[in-house]
């Protein structure tokens, strides 16, 4: 079912595959949009009822004028869906900036959230050393529009130098507007440190990470494995920063053992 939420002060799209089965919710990274987890959706929709949508400014969520949002309000967001579509409590599977906004929305709505996975994500901030160059990158993409050096250097941090599908998502990310796509770095670039509070997490955790990944470094990924009470980390070899795309199948499998578990 593809449909619209109209939640939280926001007008969310979702999809949702129904179904009677365990619900897991899949939260995508930025620039990235609800198709993202096609091959996850593939696989486990026989078995769980799976919920994609587009978060704010992104995908069919994203307004003309975006007002300033936080990685809190897209919790909220999520939380607001679940009630929407009647769910009590979900599994939250985050990608990246996914796992931004799934990671606050298990220590802000515990109730609501029965496991968490952070896939290729982290709890802390970004990289000083790599702000520089990504606010040149985002400058250029709403001044500029997305000129081929750009798509490029985007999808080789996203998707990797040689994942096959990049034209597709260099399409989608044409059509995004400077407005969106400014708002959503400054919502990025500005998020606070979780790191301190990850001893609260209550929620079993799996972390997935591509030992790969040039745009979150697998440290992060062990120090929420450390931090976390019930973590357990699972490394992809050769995976780059979007796992579940480029190795869809160590990653399912990866999600397989986590969702029996719990």
């Amino acid at each position: 079912m593809m449909a619209f939420a109209e939640v939280n002060g926001q007008r969310l799209y979702y999809e949702d595959t129904g179904g009677t089965g365990p619900v897991v919710v899949f939260s995508h990274g930025l620039l990235m949009d609800h198709e993202m987890f096609a091959p996850q959706v593939s696989a486990f929709r026989d078995r769980f009822r799976c919920i994609t949508w587009d978060e704010r400014g992104h995908g069919l969520t994203a307004v003309a004028q975006p007002e300033p949002f936080s990685y809190y309000d897209s919790a909220d967001d999520l939380a607001a869906l679940l009630t929407h579509l009647g769910v009590e409590k979900a599994v939250l599977v985050g990608m990246s900036q996914g796992g931004f906004l799934s990671l606050r929305c298990a220590l802000t709505h515990p109730d609501r959230v029965v496991g968490l996975v952070m896939l290729d994500s982290q709890a802390g901030t970004e990289q000083e050393e790599k702000l520089p160059l990504y606010q040149q990158l985002i400058s250029s993409f709403m001044e500029q529009g997305l000129t081929p050096e750009v798509g490029t250097t985007i999808a080789n941090i996203i998707l990797g130098s040689d994942y096959p599908d990049s034209e597709h998502w260099k399409e989608k990310w044409k059509t995004m507007s400077a407005a969106n796509i400014g708002n959503n770095f400054q919502t990025l670039a500005s998020r606070d440190d979780l790191t301190e509070r990850l001893s609260e997490v209550s929620q079993p955790t799996l972390i997935i990470h591509g030992d790969a990944d040039i745009a979150i470094p697998m440290e992060r990924a062990q120090v929420m494995a450390d931090e976390i009470p019930d973590a357990e980390l699972v490394v992809i070899p050769g995976a780059g920063h979007a796992a579940n795309l480029s190795h869809p199948d160590p990653v399912n499998q990866a999600l397989d053992n986590f969702l029996k578990r719990l």
